[in-house]
């Protein structure tokens, strides 16, 4: 290695988290996809590491965004969901998140994207630890042209900047370039200012709407989502370069993933999930299994794969101990995971890992190699799915109390609770533990640790009408 790679290794690393919206785990070249091709994002993991068990807390919006920045279970922070443009809830300003750790230790910190962690001013990223913003306040179909009958009472898309409505958003076209562009801007910026930085950039795309810009457009062989899939890599490349310009690629952290899995009930204009069962809005692994590549060359080794389970959770206190910060003073759930992420160690950093859909409903676990699904209803995405932008209809089912050995079966197709009772017996012990520290509906339990979010009186939004 270089003499000045090792004195860029010596120093606090950079770090880039690139976040996708509804992307799935079937999604990504290296992942498997077909009919579009991501060559900058399989870059990352030929640099760096392939998870192969990489999930997400909630197979949802606002709850798995809550618990990329904090590194806590979204419902004992009090969100859950996707929240909407009415809502009057928010990551409340007592948490602390990744950029205020950031923050605390010299860090420049910007977000561009979608945010989806409330809307009203104090929670506004620039009021949760960012420098700068560009983005949209929830997701992109949340507008007149929505895919729900009361959406059409919504105003165009606010553009926000920092804390301020600068333009209502008509046309999605541009908006992937938009972010990108702000990105690159700012990592040249901190690197002349010779400030480690944090970059967070949550991609509003590919949830539907699906929009692409005209140098994108029919360029896959699959059709429009192929097109949004080949502009996230672009972006991802202009990031990338971006990086290598400044001459900061060899000691930047670069993580790649999604927040939850496809709305796969959006059929061509949706992703897909590999060998994988379910899709957002469920806690099969297809909901919350999600493709993530990272890289950090002065660290990682390339062309690595590791298999151990993580979980979005644990990327908090990772970055927190490598640039030198603090934890949380409030309790959180992640773990420190960079002996996993650097190939030292194999073993399992959590015990296990818990999924929680709906309000607070405990709907599966993870322990090493098993899955075990509570008894609950789910909803089946693929049981007619639309077209070109129009929804189909969800199908429902119903889960007993059912295991799965996703070493031998990770499409979670045969039941094996019968064959192991003693795991079931030891998962049944860990999650009845966790509900009673985080609460589950479906069995009635109430947590004794939950925190509340945040509360504001809801904006008059239809001021802000076409």
């Amino acid at each position: 290695m270089c003499l000045f790679c090792l004195s860029q290794a010596a120093e606090k690393p950079n770090i880039v988290v690139i976040f996708c919206d509804d992307m799935g785990y079937g999604d990504v070249g290296c992942f498997g996809a077909k009919g579009w091709k991501t060559p900058h994002i399989d870059s990352i993991a030929q640099k760096g590491v392939k998870f192969t068990d990489f999930y997400v807390a909630q197979p949802v919006c606002s709850a798995s965004r809550c618990a990329l920045l904090t590194g806590c279970y979204p419902n004992r922070l009090g969100i859950s969901g996707a929240l909407f443009p009415a809502s009057n809830v928010g990551l409340h300003p007592d948490e602390t998140t990744l950029a205020e750790i950031c923050k605390s230790v010299g860090y420049d910190t910007a977000m561009y994207g979608k945010w989806h962690l409330g809307y009203q001013e104090k929670f506004l990223p620039v009021n949760q630890g960012f420098d700068d913003y560009l983005g949209y306040p929830y997701s992109n179909d949340m507008w007149p042209s929505g895919p729900v009958r009361f959406m059409k009472q919504y105003p165009h898309l606010p553009l926000i900047e920092d804390d301020e409505i600068v333009a209502q958003v008509r046309d999605q076209t541009y908006m992937t370039t938009w972010i990108t562009e702000r990105a690159v801007r700012f990592i040249g910026e901190s690197t002349t200012k010779k400030a480690p930085f944090f970059l967070y950039l949550a991609h509003p795309q590919p949830h539907v709407p699906l929009y692409v810009s005209p140098k994108h457009q029919g360029s896959s062989e699959q059709g429009m989502y192929g097109d949004v899939m080949h502009e996230i890599d672009w972006s991802t490349g202009e990031v990338l370069a971006a990086l290598d310009k400044a001459g900061v690629t060899e000691n930047t952290l670069v993580v790649f993933t999604s927040d939850n899995g496809p709305w796969m009930v959006y059929g061509n204009h949706a992703g897909g999930v590999g060998p994988l069962r379910g899709a957002k809005g469920t806690c099969w692994d297809g909901g919350v299994r999600v493709p993530c590549v990272m890289q950090w060359p002065a660290k990682l080794k390339a062309g690595s794969i590791v298999k151990t389970p993580l979980m979005t959770i644990d990327l908090l206190p990772t970055i927190t101990r490598l640039i030198g910060a603090n934890l949380p003073e409030r309790k959180i759930d992640g773990k420190d995971a960079w002996k996993v992420i650097s190939g030292e160690q194999s073993e399992p950093i959590q015990e296990a890992y818990f999924f929680w859909y709906k309000r607070n409903d405990l709907e599966a676990m993870r322990m090493g190699q098993w899955k075990l699904q509570f008894p609950h209803q789910y909803r089946i995405a693929s049981f007619a799915p639309g077209k070109d932008g129009q929804s189909g209809k969800h199908g429902s089912g119903k889960t007993g109390l059912e295991l799965y050995d996703l070493e031998a079966d990770p499409g979670e197709s045969k039941d094996v609770a019968a064959d192991h009772p003693e795991i079931v017996a030891k998962m049944n012990a860990l999650a009845n533990q966790k509900r009673i520290e985080l609460g589950d509906q479906l069995t009635k339990v109430k947590g004794t640790e939950n925190r509340k979010p945040g509360n504001a009186p809801v904006a008059d939004w239809a001021k802000m009408k076409r």
